[in-house]
């Protein structure tokens, strides 16, 4: 009823009415406050906001707004600044205020010191400042809206009218029509990448009259953004062909994408082009390719783009001590972290995981213990970190204390760390309690039902693998298949185990008859418990031969240069039958193996593995 007399005006009913009530809430003051002011009555509003006996915050943006709306900028200032608690609509309130009364200036100050943001705020800010008379520093505002917005994809439509309006602020003023073009044609290619319309933002791309170093690496950043790597390569080559010259920002899209591709060649070629162009000393290149290095298999290469680097930040020592510990070299990442700290260069949370996975990788136990009274903020993943180094080391007791001790509450991550360290150490019973934690947490957890099964199959217990099996099929829980694949001539080769679907699948299961022969030569035997079917000894035998990473290497053997190092990647843990044979294979053949899984990086070499068999 008071809303009723409030939209036909007759504010002296409503307030009468409102007296009248019994109980008034906070709802019915705002209503009440904000129909004086839409009546013209500040004087009212006022009264009745002293009145109120608990003003909210929604009350005092209410005052906000009508104080901007008389043109009583100090007054609303006042207010803003004596409010108890401030939300996010009163900010807004405040930006809108300021630039509907010409005071654009404040509003950008204002706007800088908001602790968050909605596309209300943006909104109100570039449409404030082009009212104002400033659409080049709408623009501006506009990119930075980008990285807020356009990853939201409920606010598309209010970001694409931004940009619209944002083209057409730049047609009124000829003069910066040209110094604009450019910032528009990048911004609409960004936007569109990361709104998943990549087609979109080739469109434009190829739509630019000019096209310059920002707006190509406006195209090749979303190629990698959206997955499409081997089109980011592409430009980045057309960007050398036609002389564009790459920036800063081109070469870390680009290595980004070497990194994705796992293609350690052409992150050389990259790599070679940077130093050409003087960049290759470059913190933020460095430093991707630092990561390119560390993550396509040549730790080595990383190391020495490290030492090189004559800034370093954070970034990169973290970059560095994870490389290490991935690739096992534990004492390395030691080494450099003790530099780190000599630089006066303070650890954050990404580099305590480095360390604690360079102790797990490498069997360090005593250098693994850390303290909970470090300035680091210690979060689940150190705490799964610490329980890892503890079960690589044998000490699966002393893990589970761990766990159940950990200030944090426990979850997922931290249990199956203590799970996978069980399979290690053939601690079933340890196992089995692990595995009901996880899915007491997360009852759909696929590695949990897997990692359990093939716990029950090494141990021979075919009655409780099937249990899981139709467990898991009830619950539509599907199992990872395992694959291996390798990268030669740019071109990637899948395989599966026992895959016969490749060209070379003849000659790449001669290859591996020969090697069997050979290991058996050696005195290799094949560890039956790595077979997780329940088939004769000789069928678990065969099995094994034809594991995933056997047929890449086969294949790897077949068609790669004599005496490079082989790059294996593996979607999954390797097998530890398969393990004991690559050190083999890597004897028998000369050749130095590298397979990354899961979890790290294997170099074989002479019989011997980087991880010491703390894999």
């Amino acid at each position: 009823m008071i809303v009723g007399r409030l939209r036909t005006g007759c504010l002296d009913d409503a307030l009468k009415l409102f007296y009248e009530m019994p109980v008034r809430d906070a709802i019915c003051w705002n209503t009440m406050i904000k129909g004086c002011l839409d009546c013209v009555d500040l004087t009212t509003a006022e009264e009745l906001f002293d009145e109120m006996p608990e003003p909210s915050v929604v009350s005092w943006t209410t005052m906000i707004n009508g104080f901007f709306q008389f043109g009583q900028v100090e007054r609303a200032e006042l207010f803003f600044k004596q409010m108890p608690i401030r939300d996010l609509a009163s900010w807004n309130a405040m930006i809108n205020g300021y630039c509907e009364n010409a005071r654009v200036d404040n509003a950008v100050k204002l706007f800088e010191q908001m602790p968050s943001r909605n596309v209300i705020s943006w909104t109100s800010m570039i449409g404030g400042l082009d009212q104002n008379g400033k659409s080049e520093k709408a623009l501006n505002v506009l990119r930075e809206c980008q990285g807020w917005c356009c990853a939201q994809s409920e606010y598309f439509d209010v970001c694409m009218e931004c940009l619209c309006k944002c083209i057409v602020f730049s047609s009124w003023h000829a003069d910066s029509w040209s110094r604009s073009q450019v910032f528009v044609c990048a911004s609409l290619i960004t936007f569109y990448a990361n709104c998943k319309r990549i087609e979109k933002a080739t469109q434009v791309f190829y739509e630019a009259v000019h096209r310059n170093v920002v707006i190509c690496t406006a195209l090749l950043t979303g190629y990698g953004l959206n997955g499409r790597h081997e089109d980011g390569l592409k430009v980045f080559n057309d960007m050398l062909r036609t002389s564009v010259l790459p920036n800063q920002s081109s070469f870390v899209s680009t290595l980004n994408s070497c990194c994705s591709l796992e293609s350690l060649d052409r992150g050389k070629e990259v790599h070679a082009s940077a130093v050409k162009l003087q960049l290759g000393s470059d913190v933020f290149v460095g430093n991707s390719l630092v990561v390119m290095y560390s993550k396509c298999g040549a730790v080595d290469d990383a190391v020495v783009v490290f030492k090189r680097l004559k800034e370093k930040n954070i970034v990169t020592w973290n970059a560095i001590i994870c490389g290490c510990a991935q690739h096992g070299r534990g004492m390395w990442a030691m080494e450099l972290f003790s530099q780190m700290i000599c630089g006066l260069v303070k650890p954050d949370e990404i580099t305590l995981t480095g360390l604690l996975s360079s102790c797990s990788h490498s069997g360090m136990l005593q250098k693994g213990y850390f303290s909970e009274n470090t300035s680091i903020e210690l979060k689940h993943e150190h705490y799964a970190c610490m329980v890892d180094v503890l079960g690589r080391c044998g000490k699966l007791e002393e893990a589970e204390d761990f766990v159940r001790n950990m200030p944090l509450k426990t979850n997922s991550i931290v249990w199956l760390a203590l799970l996978s360290s069980c399979r290690m150490r053939s601690n079933l019973d340890l196992a089995e309690r692990a595995a009901n934690y996880i899915l007491d947490l997360e009852p759909h957890c696929s590695a949990t039902y897997v990692l359990l099964s093939n716990f029950y199959a090494s141990a021979n217990r075919w009655g409780d693998v099937s249990r899981l099996r139709v467990t898991m099929r009830d619950k539509g829980i599907v199992k990872q298949p395992g694959r291996s694949w390798v990268t030669i001539k740019g071109q990637k080769h899948l395989f599966l185990s026992g895959d016969k679907s490749h060209s070379l699948s003849e000659n790449i299961y001669w290859k591996l008859d020969w090697l069997n022969m050979k290991l058996k030569e050696l005195g290799y035997l094949p560890d039956k418990r790595f077979s997780l079917h329940d088939v004769e000894d000789e069928q678990k035998e065969e099995s094994l031969f034809y594991h995933s990473e056997r047929l890449a290497i086969a294949f790897a053997l077949i068609t790669a240069v004599e005496g490079s190092t082989i790059a294996v990647m593996k979607n999954l843990r390797i097998c530890g039958d398969c393990h004991s044979a690559i050190k083999l294979i890597a004897k028998i053949v000369d050749h130095e193996i590298v397979v990354r899984d899961s979890s790290r990086f294997h170099h074989f070499r002479s019989g011997i593995c980087s991880c010491g068999d703390y894999w």
